[in-house]
């Protein structure tokens, strides 16, 4: 398998900004030829839509949180003892 190339990758950050999505790292250049198909698929965002969620990320007062983040009371513990709380 043979690793993305500079161009690749070049290219899904051009398609990334055009599109207002993010995409994983591929780790192979196949990977790297479907991310940039399902990038060319979405519909490009308007400048105003970009400058929207610039401003909306860097506004001190929004809290950004990932959907995967755990919830308050979801975990017990600390550090490599943490686990997760039964009863979800």
């Amino acid at each position: 398998m043979k690793p993305p190339t500079s161009r690749q990758l070049a290219y899904l950050r051009v398609l990334a900004e055009r599109t207002g999505q993010t995409f994983v790292a591929p780790t192979t250049s196949g990977e790297a030829s479907r991310e940039i198909r399902r990038l060319k698929a979405v519909p490009r965002s308007t400048r105003a839509d970009r400058a929207f969620e610039r401003e909306r990320a860097t506004d001190g007062n929004v809290s950004v949180t990932y959907g995967t983040a755990p919830r308050d009371g979801e975990i017990a513990g600390w550090g490599g003892r943490a686990t997760w709380r039964s009863g979800r």
